[in-house]
């Protein structure tokens, strides 16, 4: 054992490292992940975030899974930013309900500086005065956008890598890899905390997810949140043929992001209504420590609050306090 957990915490991850960990038997994956797991974060301490879609549709990025883009025919009709008190009042019903985060996102390509980013940035003004972290995912940020952001009391921005370098130009041709780094790199500039994950089932292969979780944790910070996505196909987008993931992938994926990112808040995210209590409960022995709660994300369906209550109860999992440092006090 070690004496400190201190050279647990690498950014020099070899390829064949990864693969390592990532292939071997599910089990000792599980039993390895957990007892790093236990090593950084009170066991049974899960993050509840809550995450509102507050400008929906008509955007112009072709991301092939989502049923936001203009490019693709879905259900999902546009509607413009919401109006602020609406957003208030729903952060107010997410605290009621137990989140510590609201997160909020916009289907923009990227901010641009006008009337809707100041409308924005005086709800994340208020939002940080209820005691909530404000997490939001508005698209590509300037620097000066970002700092902005934080300027306003954001405490995390959403931006995901979705897949790995390689695959990511079969999913998206609208902006490349390396906008998404810079967009990255801009939040991490401004001293907000970074979300960051993927997402799995896109007809990936398993080198794209191990790519993917590589460039994740060789960051020269991890981020401080990452999500692991299984893809809710949608009718209508390029990827609404696509097989559900198997929670054993799911759980590969959780438990090789725990043991490369030993602080980091590991999301089971979209995709979580399939699984029953027990995958689940597979998922959060693994690693995951965050989940998402609510109907919806954006515009994919969710476990409500009542199913997630009853799922905590049943595995004595309790709400991370909001602003918690990511590293628990040592008991002297």
């Amino acid at each position: 054992m070690h004496d400190s957990v201190e050279p647990l915490i690498r950014h020099d991850w070899t390829r064949a490292e990864i693969e390592a960990i990532y292939y071997q038997p599910l089990l000792d994956l599980i039993f390895q992940a957990a007892t790093i797991h236990r090593k950084f974060h009170i066991p049974g301490e899960v993050q509840v975030c809550t995450l509102l879609s507050i400008k929906t549709g008509g955007c112009p990025e072709d991301c092939a899974y989502c049923s936001q883009s203009v490019h693709h025919h879905t259900s999902v009709k546009p509607k413009p930013l919401m109006h602020k008190e609406e957003v208030l009042q729903a952060a107010r019903n997410a605290k009621e309900n137990g989140s510590t985060r609201f997160c909020m996102g916009a289907a923009w390509r990227e901010v641009r500086n006008n009337r809707d980013f100041d409308r924005v940035l005086e709800m994340i003004r208020e939002i940080r005065a209820m005691g909530l972290e404000v997490c939001c995912t508005l698209g590509m940020l300037t620097e000066e956008q970002a700092k902005r952001l934080h300027d306003a009391g954001l405490y995390a921005y959403n931006h995901n890598l979705d897949t790995s370098a390689t695959y990511y130009g079969e999913i998206i041709h609208t902006r490349t890899y390396a906008d998404r780094l810079r967009t990255l790199e801009h939040v991490r500039k401004a001293g907000v905390t970074v979300c960051c994950g993927g997402i799995i089932g896109m007809g990936e292969t398993h080198d794209d997810r191990i790519d993917l979780l590589q460039t994740l944790a060789n960051m020269p910070q991890h981020p401080e949140s990452v999500p692991i996505n299984a893809l809710v196909a949608i009718e209508g987008t390029p990827l609404e043929n696509q097989p559900p993931v198997e929670i054993w992938d799911m759980v590969r994926m959780i438990a090789t992001a725990r043991i490369l990112m030993p602080t980091s808040m590991v999301r089971l995210s979209a995709g979580r209504l399939q699984y029953t209590a027990a995958e689940q409960a597979l998922c959060f022995l693994a690693g995951a420590n965050s989940i998402f709660s609510g109907e919806k994300l954006l515009t994919t369906p969710n476990p409500g609050v009542d199913a997630d209550k009853a799922l905590f109860e049943l595995l004595g999992l309790k709400p991370r306090p909001a602003f918690k440092d990511h590293l628990p006090e040592v008991p002297a």
